[in-house]
């Protein structure tokens, strides 16, 4: 077992590295998401998802896009 671990112990260290980067994400994602942030980057004007995460707030944008010609 031991002389396993020995002969394997670079791709352990590597595997917990990319482990707790993708925990250590998550963690801000969530954090994100608690404090009322998009993931996405906030430019809702090219979103394909538009209406799924602004909701009633981009529906107002638009209209007001409408009502100035753009």
């Amino acid at each position: 077992m031991f002389e396993w671990i020995a002969s394997n112990i670079s791709a352990i260290i590597i595997c917990a590295v990319v482990f707790a980067v993708i925990i250590l994400d998550i963690i801000y994602l969530v954090k994100s998401r608690k404090k009322g942030k998009n993931s996405c980057g906030g430019n809702c004007a090219g979103c394909t998802m538009c209406g799924g995460c602004c909701g009633e707030s981009q529906n107002k944008n638009e209209e007001l896009q409408n009502i100035n010609g753009k």
